[in-house]
């Protein structure tokens, strides 16, 4: 569905690439999640995804097309919604108006339970919206384009705690079907529920590209004493005792990733 091969991209005036021969293939109905620490390329990944940057070599595809091109065709199957953005002097119900007719299945039946959850209305005035507010409504128009491809740069950074729990449900509920969410995020307790596959980026390269089902079928997180630590492969102190990654058993039980674990025991090369 997405193929990026073989890509070196880097932004004008700078001396360092941030991708070098890069190479990554995404697939339909998945919500990946795109960890990496500053610097490491996630934005300019989604941008170069987007259409919205160009490699220096090599290529981004979406369905065969390169996204550079920028072919109605591609971008009406595609939606970004960056970590920061403006939003013109209007009301929803205007916006929308003029927007919704580029997306052939724009529904109006999504947008609207979007915002019920998010307690707001097609009335706002989009330049008088907080900035939680904002990425509210922007994030259910996005849901409702019902694009096959939707980018999210940092989607839960200036939400509230219940409006990160709606903003889980609202995705959960209305990305479905053969759609494929990539999600840039350093909150990784706001959103590893959600995701089916996870990618770690390191500068020009990837560290990690796993499915969530595959991870846990390999390894066990759970929290141990220190008398408990064995076959510990990665551990780091806790309230609860040790939080520990280690080899799963043949018959023992599968547990919930703890994303920040597993990032952090990636980037040491513990994993």
């Amino acid at each position: 569905m997405i193929e990026v091969n073989n890509i070196s991209f880097k932004y004008a005036g700078q001396k360092n690439l941030v991708f070098d021969d890069f190479s990554l293939e995404l697939k339909q109905d998945n919500i990946y999640g795109l960890l990496g620490k500053n610097g490491t390329g996630k934005s300019t990944l989604l941008y170069l995804i987007s259409g919205l940057l160009r490699p220096n070599t090599g290529s981004v595809c979406f369905d065969g097309i390169e996204t550079r091109l920028r072919r109605p065709e591609t971008l009406q199957e595609i939606f970004i919604v960056p970590e920061e953005f403006d939003l013109p002097p209007m009301s929803l119900s205007e916006y929308v108006k003029i927007n919704r007719p580029f997306y052939p299945l724009f529904s109006t039946q999504v947008l609207e339970a979007c915002l019920k959850d998010f307690e707001l209305t097609m009335d706002v005035r989009l330049n008088a919206l907080s900035m939680g507010q904002k990425k509210k409504v922007f994030m259910a128009f996005a849901l409702a384009t019902n694009t096959k491809v939707m980018l999210m740069d940092e989607p839960t950074n200036g939400l509230d705690i219940p409006s990160k729990s709606q903003f889980r449900k609202v995705v959960a509920q209305y990305m479905t079907g053969d759609r494929t969410l990539i999600i840039s995020t350093h909150q990784v307790h706001d959103v590893e529920a959600l995701l089916d596959h996870i990618l770690i980026l390191s500068p020009q390269k990837l560290l990690l590209n796993a499915s969530v089902a595959d991870i846990q079928a390999k390894y066990t997180f759970e929290y141990r004493t220190p008398d408990n630590m064995g076959d510990a492969i990665y551990a780091e102190p806790s309230l609860q005792g040790n939080a520990v990654i280690a080899p799963r058993r043949e018959d023992g039980p599968e547990t919930q990733v703890n994303l920040e674990l597993l990032f952090n025991a990636v980037n040491e090369g513990k994993v």
